[in-house]
């Protein structure tokens, strides 16, 4: 039987994931360029602006990738399969805890993921009082299948780039993930672990 696409949540972002063709269509923000910091912005100003328009960019790429592989999941759901990819079987108050969200919001997402087929629900071995949260062999081939897209897309437009500037990129964006305690995605050959496809961190990490 085929399996349910997992009914949409409420995305306030403003790239909605469920309009993949806008992510098509997204692309650097016009004006913004080597020209952004003689705009008259100041240096925090002119960064943010600059990383406001290249997140744009890369949540549309999210969208798309996503929807080329899961067009039933959208951005929140699959955030929450990337955070069971990483962490693998977890409680559900750890799961809210980690995603910023309410027990009973992060319950609803579960049960749309349980009834698309790509999480499930077991006893914990520990304390049969509770339940622990972890992804399907499906669930676990989504998180993997839109990571790769996602990374194929990535590096060809850094490919675009000259060497000196993809140098820069490199300098600009290890400081901007160190600042917020993001850790570094694994290479694409390394099996040590999942990555975060999306960028959510854990919370007071690093």
């Amino acid at each position: 039987m085929p399996r349910k696409p997992a009914p949409a949540e409420h995305d306030p972002s403003p790239e909605h994931p469920g309009r993949p063709e806008r992510a098509a269509e997204a692309g650097p923000e016009r004006g913004a360029g080597p020209a952004l910091a003689g705009a008259g912005l100041d240096d925090v100003d002119a960064v943010t602006r600059a990383v406001l328009t290249a997140s744009r960019v890369l949540v549309a790429l999210s969208a798309r990738s996503l929807a080329e592989v899961e067009d039933g999941v959208t951005l929140p759901q699959f955030r929450m399969l990337v955070v069971l990819s990483t962490r693998g079987a977890t409680k559900l108050v750890a799961l809210a805890d980690l995603l910023g969200v309410a027990p009973s919001t992060a319950m609803r997402m579960v049960d749309r993921l349980i009834a698309a087929g790509l999480a499930d629900r077991r006893i914990n071995p520990d304390n049969r009082r509770e339940t622990i949260l972890q992804l399907t062999d499906e669930g676990r081939r989504t998180v993997e299948d839109v990571t790769a897209r996602r990374r194929r897309e990535i590096a060809a437009i850094v490919q675009r780039l000259a060497p000196e500037r993809r140098a820069a990129l490199i300098d600009a964006l290890t400081a901007f993930n160190e600042a917020v305690g993001e850790p570094p995605v694994p290479l694409a050959d390394d099996a040590a672990g999942p990555p975060h496809p999306l960028g959510w961190g854990e919370p007071g990490s690093g």
